[in-house]
């Protein structure tokens, strides 16, 4: 996953990349109801087999399972920033502001469990080496279930109001997430522009589809054109295109305080041009 993450780029074309975009979100999901409907056909003899333990019993483990975990995230949340606030006096770190009471409420309320916890609790071993029966297997299956279903209900449905209550905004974040995108896209249009004049300088004044190309790159505009284009405009662009793709890759390297989900959205929307192109 860190190799495909790192050099997608290198090997993969464009209809790669967002095919395996698509692929890969549809996988997730297809593997996501797939654990959960495991955990439903083996719910019946899991609470047929709970060794002696009654299922009011069980019911009750996982409610307490299920405060301590909320509780022991929330106070590790707290835990987090005032280390973070410490440090930030000897080294530098990722966001130095303080949070204030309600960002790491909101994150320790946020900790729902699912198909991870599933993952794991349907990994222990029916037997031991021995062969014998691995001891309440069952019932910690059955807990894992409960938390499940306690924090998706009670934690899902209440996040959005508690969100509300604590009126979470960070509007400085948002601000700079915002200026931090339009003005990468901007160098990027700006760069492609001088790549564009530079190496097809004749091409361009010959050619009325690449001038209003470079017209939308000079007013910082996202290029939406419809207009036919001939192979030797295509391949220009194409060109290009892969000579923004190399510079936002370049630049991700270089700004490490730069949010990296706004490269990524930017090269995908550079894929999903060049592939709009090739099928003009």
């Amino acid at each position: 996953g860190l190799l495909l993450s790192h050099k997608q780029h290198s090997f993969l074309s464009s209809s790669s990349r967002i095919k395996g975009y698509n692929v890969w979100q549809s996988l997730v999901f297809v593997l996501n109801g797939l654990v959960f409907t495991m955990i439903g056909l083996a719910l019946p003899s899991i609470t047929a087999g709970l060794e002696g333990v009654s299922i009011y019993s069980a019911i009750g483990y996982g409610a307490l399972v299920t405060l301590v975990l909320i509780i022991g995230r929330i106070l590790a949340a707290y835990g987090a920033v005032i280390v973070t606030m410490i440090a930030r006096n000897f080294i530098s770190v990722a966001d130095a502001h303080n949070p204030g009471f309600r960002g790491p409420l909101i994150l320790g309320w946020a900790g729902m469990r699912g198909v991870v916890s599933l993952a794991a609790a349907l990994s222990i071993p029916v037997h031991l080496q021995d062969g014998t029966p691995f001891p309440q297997r069952n019932l910690i299956l059955f807990i894992t279930f409960i938390v499940i279903l306690l924090t998706l209900v009670i934690q899902g449905l209440t996040l959005p109001f508690l969100i509300r209550k604590l009126n979470l905004i960070h509007p400085d974040h948002s601000r700079n997430e915002q200026a931090q995108y339009h003005s990468v896209r901007q160098e990027m249009a700006q760069f492609a522009l001088q790549h564009l004049k530079d190496n097809y300088g004749e091409t361009l004044n010959q050619q009325p589809v690449l001038q209003r190309i470079a017209h939308k790159w000079e007013d910082h505009q996202l290029l939406n054109e419809d207009a036919n284009m001939t192979m030797e405009c295509k391949a220009i662009y194409i060109s290009v295109l892969e000579q923004q793709r190399k510079w936002l890759i370049q630049k991700n390297k270089e700004e490490s305080k730069l949010d990296e989900t706004i490269i990524r959205k930017l090269l995908h929307h550079v894929d999903m041009e060049e592939e709009k192109i090739r099928f003009l």
